[in-house]
């Protein structure tokens, strides 16, 4: 390649071909977004056995469970019984989805120092999921940032269908934009950039980033993209050139969206250490380890793994 020229090209440049980041923080969300969907009730001991096996492997961040009523998430009832059943390793945060400030006071009674609130980029799906409209879903929010505040407990924003929408279908970069900076703007130390039903390509994902690092700081984002469409490790790549470096995933790429038809499965954990790994990122992840929780989740479920590296591990 010849010598940059100067002004906008050498921005440019910087901005969505970087260097990549040296350390990715990984966001495991197996125990609640990978479990939420499955028609069959895990018993409480084993969610909390999994996380507790999920705590050896090195992963900084493990999101145990969500305390939504029993009657929208059945699977999540025993929100409370998980998180004081579970071995909490210092230096591991383990937080939990609160839909509203019921949910945020039931976590933190239940001893959650950590909650995650979630909205969405299109009305219709924030309608069907949380059955409000968008700004509603906002109050909603303010509620819970309000008493996260007085009680000093850290909250991260979810921000679902930036890449697209099953009932209203593409999205408007300037919507997940305008979405992402309210929610920044209220509190949420992080906000988690969705690609719910995964249809997004490295294009878009390049086109929707680009909208949203104009209104939050790079460094506040996460991205967390489902392999509907095997297009999530190439998003990912595209978020981390473009400065990201909060990737969430689940291991054995278990979960989907209840109120999301066709949301296969999370990125797989696994896949996604194994292509930081090789790029020389360093994640504090013990592969092994992180293959033996995958394993042990799945024969509780009695499915196969979605994890291509785990498949591949399998043959070796």
């Amino acid at each position: 390649m010849g010598p940059l020229r100067r002004g906008s090209l050498i921005g440019q440049l910087s901005s969505t071909a970087g260097a990549l980041p040296k350390h990715v923080k990984i966001v495991e969300v197996g125990p609640r977004d990978g479990l939420q969907n499955e028609k069959n009730l895990v018993p409480t001991q084993v969610k909390i056995d999994f996380i507790n096996m999920l705590s050896e492997t090195g992963l900084s961040v493990i999101e145990a469970t969500s305390f939504v009523s029993p009657k929208w998430v059945p699977q999540m009832a025993d929100h409370a019984e998980v998180m004081q059943g579970i071995r909490k390793v210092s230096g591991i945060s383990y937080p939990v989805l609160t839909p509203n400030l019921q949910g945020f006071q039931a976590a933190v009674a239940a001893g959650a120092r950590e909650v995650s609130i979630f909205g969405a980029a299109s009305e219709l799906f924030t309608k069907k999921n949380i059955n409000c409209s968008i700004d509603e879903s906002l109050q909603r929010f303010s509620d819970v940032l309000s008493a996260a505040k007085e009680g000093t407990v850290p909250v991260r924003g979810y921000v679902s269908c930036v890449l697209g929408c099953p009932y209203e279908g593409k999205i408007a970069p300037a919507k997940v934009a305008e979405v992402s900076k309210k929610m920044y703007a209220m509190g949420c130390y992080e906000i988690s950039l969705g690609d719910t039903i995964g249809v997004g390509t490295p294009g878009n994902m390049k086109e929707m980033l680009s909208a949203v690092v104009k209104e939050v700081p790079v460094g506040a984002l996460a991205v967390h993209c489902h392999d509907t469409y095997g297009q999530a490790l190439a998003n990912t790549l595209v978020a981390l050139q473009m400065g990201v470096s909060v990737v969430d995933s689940s291991v054995a790429g278990l979960g989907g969206c209840p109120y999301a038809q066709g949301a296969s499965g999370n990125v797989a954990t696994e896949d996604m250490v194994y292509m930081l790994h090789g790029l020389g990122i360093h994640t504090g992840v013990d592969l092994p380890k992180l293959l033996e929780a995958g394993s042990f989740i799945c024969k509780a479920l009695n499915r196969k793994t979605n994890s291509k590296v785990a498949q591949a591990s399998c043959k070796l």
